[in-house]
């Protein structure tokens, strides 16, 4: 469906810019956007993609991966067309690489639509992913309205890459925001996002912060991009003093896809390599990911060390947590439980 966008500014003959993402294109008349979701008729900068949903399925937090935010809770999870970045090695590219055209398979959804699908499911929210939610901004802002009013949770799985603009725009009704940090280098967010600088990235992720929204971690590690202890050193120490050594980071196993086929698997001792480079950080909290039945996919507490979480790659085998606590040493575990 073509809506109207909410965040764009009119040019000189009748071009426009878009203030959604950070690459704030400028659009001519009869053109699209670097992402291709958006296309300027007439001076007038339109969404296509407003409740276009490609993907809808209902899934566990922990799928996200978000692992100290109701861990268990089931959530409506859905994406649409396009991105604002082309990762190499993306195991969406199907929607997420979508270069316009009508070839995928879509359905319109209206945001009345989702809450009662959510209702109907008994999800405890709604998680907007598998493509970049941030080009769905409009629907997005919508749906989390009706969403907050229906008493149920919101959540970004997002490359962070948005406007301090939108992000104002979409913050009162978020909750959850759960980024990737792809690497700490201008150089791997050129070869991975096609985009000069991520600094932007980094700043809107502290704002989500300091606007009270749980905010996870995760770092996909690609042998070759961004594997050096130097950039895994760079993102630990940036989260543990400017998000807090409570927060959760996710350092996950890359498989092999699309233009990196030709790469192997993140080896574990890399893995474990960037748990303990974490750890030496002062975060209270790594996880690996994407490495079923791995000690460090459960959560221990930060204080005394106790089992807390025991997890089977999406699944909650055991929860000791009781009143937000350890019950072996009563300390407050950081998150919502």
């Amino acid at each position: 469906m073509k809506k109207e966008a909410i965040l764009y500014e009119k040019l000189k003959n009748k071009k426009v810019k878009c203030n959604v993402c950070q690459r704030r294109c400028v659009i001519p008349e009869g053109k699209t956007g670097w992402c291709m979701t958006r296309v300027n008729e007439g001076g007038t900068l339109y969404s296509l993609i407003y409740g276009e949903v490609s993907s809808i399925s209902v899934n566990p937090i922990e799928k996200k991966p978000v692992f100290h935010f109701y861990p268990g809770s089931r959530w409506l999870s859905l994406g649409s067309l396009g991105c604002n970045f082309r990762c190499p090695g993306c195991q969406n590219w199907q929607i997420a690489h979508w270069k316009g055209g009508g070839t995928e398979e879509v359905e319109y959804i209206s945001p009345e639509k989702e809450i009662n699908l959510a209702v109907e499911h008994g999800c405890f929210g709604i998680s907007w992913t598998f493509n970049e939610p941030t080009i769905w901004l409009e629907y997005t802002i919508d749906s989390a309205k009706l969403a907050k009013a229906q008493g149920l949770y919101t959540n970004y799985v997002t490359n962070g890459f948005i406007t301090v603009e939108a992000f104002d725009m979409l913050s009162p009704f978020l909750d959850v925001w759960r980024v990737d940090i792809k690497g700490f280098s201008d150089e791997t967010y050129h070869r991975v996002g096609y985009i000069k600088g991520f600094r932007g990235i980094l700043e809107i992720t502290e704002r989500a912060k300091k606007y009270g929204m749980h905010v996870e971690v995760v770092t996909n590690v690609t042998p070759g991009f961004n594997d050096s202890d130097e950039e895994l050193r760079g993102i630990a120490s940036w989260i543990k003093n400017n998000l807090g050594p409570e927060t959760p980071w996710h350092v996950t196993r890359f498989y092999p896809y699309l233009k990196l086929s030709h790469l192997t698997p993140t080896p574990i001792s890399t893995l474990e390599n960037a748990w303990s480079i974490g750890k030496e950080e002062g975060l209270w909290y790594v996880y690996l990911g994407n490495v079923p039945g791995h000690k460090w996919e459960n959560t221990y507490c930060h204080n005394c060390g106790e089992l807390l979480i025991e997890r089977d790659v999406f699944e909650i085998i055991k929860n000791t947590i009781k009143d937000g606590r350890c019950q072996q040493c009563n300390t407050l575990i950081p998150g919502r439980f």
